[in-house]
């Protein structure tokens, strides 16, 4: 490594809003989070899942009268 071009590497602490304590080496010396994999929703198996197919039916129910309009046969023009 060359001299005087690197930055400062400490051991420090990563401190998580839940009281989690991780020891790790980083160029800054104590760090705060607000989460962590302790208490995110996808490691902790608290995930709200999208349905989609529910966002699908929800969209079709919404338009299915202007698409009953589009989708009419239209009356013959009588001249």
């Amino acid at each position: 490594m060359k001299k005087d071009i690197h930055p400062e590497y400490f051991q420090t602490t990563i401190r998580c809003a839940c009281g989690n304590v991780v020891e790790t080496g980083s160029t800054k010396k104590d760090i705060r989070v607000e989460i962590c994999s302790k208490c995110h929703p996808f490691f902790t198996g608290k995930q709200k899942l999208v349905d989609t197919a529910g966002r699908i039916e929800r969209f079709r129910r919404k338009y299915a009268n202007f698409e009953a309009q589009n989708n009419s046969p239209e009356e013959p023009v009588s001249t």
